[in-house]
């Protein structure tokens, strides 16, 4: 017995992973987080299987379910959004898990803001404009965070930044970061990425708040905040440049 962690990806049900869809089709149990899950990726676990929405539950009784499982010799496909290594809340499954000698694997999953990406169009990093993306959140009722990863700190390298969890909290993300990248910094929001009902919000620092009120966006919204949003004069990377050479495109004789 095995209970499978699996990353459904952002919500579009042809973004899970063929991995993920058969071990799902596999598993005689289905734990799923909620509306997070398109009924779609659901729809792939056996005709006869106990599907459960854990969005109610307590880890204790998530684990319970899992426990039981593992008594009856049956699989778990414990499905979570996006990516589970991320925001997932799956380490403390896994711990109790290890105490409970229950076998257990992970399955990646797309991450939402890969995902945003995609719908924009647009790359993260671009030469000399940004080669970094930091993926953070502001603190919020269920997890802080530590002092070292604050917004005004991780904004000082000027990366991009992909804010999670965090659309409520739109005023402490314009009060920490315009500092540092001043009010005109581009700034995208995505809600519900791949959904039928994505939306995307387009703005600057300084203005974002306003369309977030004016769309009553409270949740499931990522924040993407950096230069490589709107810009178009960067230069050409070096890997595909005639000037280039590398292992798979020596540089030839008299060049």
């Amino acid at each position: 017995m095995t209970v499978h962690f699996i990353g459904a990806g952002p919500g579009a049900p042809d973004l899970l992973t063929l991995r993920g869809r058969d071990l799902i089709a596999a598993s005689p149990v289905c734990l799923y987080a909620g509306s997070l899950v398109p009924e779609a990726v659901l729809a792939h676990a056996p005709e006869d299987a106990r599907v459960v929405d854990t969005a109610p539950m307590t880890l204790d009784a998530i684990v319970q379910e899992m426990a039981d499982a593992d008594g009856r010799g049956e699989d778990v496909a414990r499905v979570h959004s996006g990516d589970p290594s991320l925001y997932g809340a799956i380490a403390e499954q896994m711990r109790r898990l290890d105490d409970l000698g229950i076998a257990y694997d992970v399955t990646p999953g797309v991450p939402a803001y890969t995902a945003a990406a995609a719908e924009l169009k647009t790359e993260l990093t671009l030469p000399e404009v940004s080669q970094t993306i930091v993926l953070t959140r502001t603190a919020g009722k269920a997890s802080g965070m530590p002092n070292r990863e604050t917004l005004d700190v991780l904004g000082q390298s000027g990366a991009t930044l992909a804010i999670h969890l965090s659309v409520r909290n739109i005023a402490q993300v314009q009060r920490e970061l315009i500092p540092l990248y001043g009010a005109d910094c581009p700034v995208v929001v995505v809600y519900r990425a791949s959904w039928p009902d994505q939306q995307i919000l387009r703005g600057t620092l300084g203005d974002i708040d306003a369309a977030i009120r004016e769309a009553k966006l409270t949740r499931t919204a990522l924040i993407l905040v950096g230069q490589v949003l709107e810009s178009r004069d960067f230069r050409d990377s070096d890997l595909y440049s005639p000037d280039h050479a590398h292992v798979l495109r020596p540089k030839r004789g008299g060049d």
